[in-house]
């Protein structure tokens, strides 16, 4: 779920015109903090009716109570779980046919173990899901092939369980959001559908380009600004952590709900270009003692086992507090959430099934676990 704490202060001053100082020697502003609490379940999270963010109350006015969120239609998440399930038909395809036979034996044990494998389960998290599966079917007595196929829906739902987990959006104001990911993984547009959900739901949001290098990353997120109705700082070749800097800077003093800060793409091979990412996060936190409140990396799921690489690498070099997982529906290596949870267990937020905005969802361990077994 998501939870808004916000407690009354005055709103400070917007800042000068004048250059940013060196993030060594920058003090960091008191941070500001809204009204009102607001609290909704994991389920409710989804597409809405777009709504302008709310602007910031003035110094002298009480702020404006937060209203409880409308309850969404009841089959909203319905076609979640339908679009779910069709998107990850090319990964559980094949491990769904297993099942489709009338025995229970080794033989049919082996060829769940290669479906699992080419699914990109990896070796570790197959062998577990195997040794669970095989308790489960000798504790329930289970004699059919669709029994089997129901416990192991469960074994995988009790194995990705760990990578659920609620973003928190309000404990700080702003909360910072630093966002990486290599190139092509679908960062930005992540991005831009996660700025209209906390849009819609009446979030002031503050966009940071500091994706400097690529000139149509700024294009992107700006089309993203203007469709969202939310300010974005940005710099034509400008230092990536001096815009960062001044994006948590204004978005602390403008009294924004979120800061979310666009990193460049980059490969984690590509050491000089990780110390940039490195660099983003210290300077970021000149700005803001406590921030960034949350560190994501955008994975894409048709890397397969190379996602798994993926976040070790920027977990070791960040301490990533979450995942977005994008392009489900375009792979038959989906199972590497498996393989995420069994040896690297970090958080996935969000996965994504498509290229709409209600495309990209909160993570829920069980329904992933019973849409791939579908």
């Amino acid at each position: 779920m998501f939870s808004f704490f916000k407690k009354k202060s005055p709103s400070p001053a917007e800042p000068s015109s004048a250059p940013v100082p060196d993030a060594a020697s920058a003090p960091a502003a008191d941070a500001p903090t809204g009204g009102g609490a607001l609290g909704w379940l994991r389920k409710s999270f989804g597409a809405q009716d777009a709504a302008a963010p709310q602007a910031a109350p003035a110094a002298d006015e009480a702020p404006p109570a937060v209203p409880e969120p409308a309850p969404k239609p009841k089959g909203t998440r319905q076609g979640w779980m339908e679009r779910l399930k069709s998107g990850l038909r090319k990964t559980g395809g094949s491990i769904a046919t297993v099942f489709t036979g009338t025995q229970i034996n080794d033989a049919l044990y082996e060829e769940l173990e290669d479906a699992l494998l080419m699914a990109d389960t990896g070796v570790k998290a197959t062998q577990h899901l195997l040794a669970d599966l095989r308790r489960r079917v000798k504790e329930a007595k289970a004699t059919e092939p669709a029994a089997v196929k129901a416990l192991l829906a469960d074994a995988l739902a009790d194995l990705l369980r760990p990578l659920e987990k609620p973003l928190v959006i309000g404990a700080h104001q702003p909360t910072v959001i630093m966002v990486a990911g290599v190139n092509g993984a679908g960062k930005t547009t992540s991005i831009g559908k996660l700025t209209r959900h906390l849009a819609d739901h009446g979030e002031s949001v503050l966009l940071a380009a500091a994706d400097t290098f690529r000139a149509a990353a700024r294009e992107q997120l700006g089309v993203w600004a203007t469709r969202n109705t939310v300010e974005i700082i940005s710099q034509e070749g400008g230092d990536p952590a001096a815009v960062s800097f001044d994006a948590v800077t204004a978005g602390r003093a403008r009294g924004k709900d979120v800061v979310l800060v666009d990193t460049a793409g980059r490969l984690p091979t590509q050491l000089h270009l990780m110390e940039e990412l490195k660099k983003i996060k210290r300077v970021v936190t000149k700005a803001d003692a406590t921030a960034p409140h949350e560190v994501l990396l955008v994975i894409d799921g048709n890397t397969g086992q190379n996602a798994l690489a993926q976040v070790r690498a920027f977990d070791d070099a960040l301490s990533l507090t979450g995942l977005i997982v994008t392009k489900l529906d375009g792979t038959a290596k989906g199972g590497v959430l498996a393989a995420i949870a069994q040896e690297r267990p970090v958080p996935v937020y969000f996965i994504g099934v498509g290229e709409k905005v209600e495309d990209l969802e909160t993570f829920d361990a069980r329904e992933f676990a019973q849409a791939l077994l579908a």
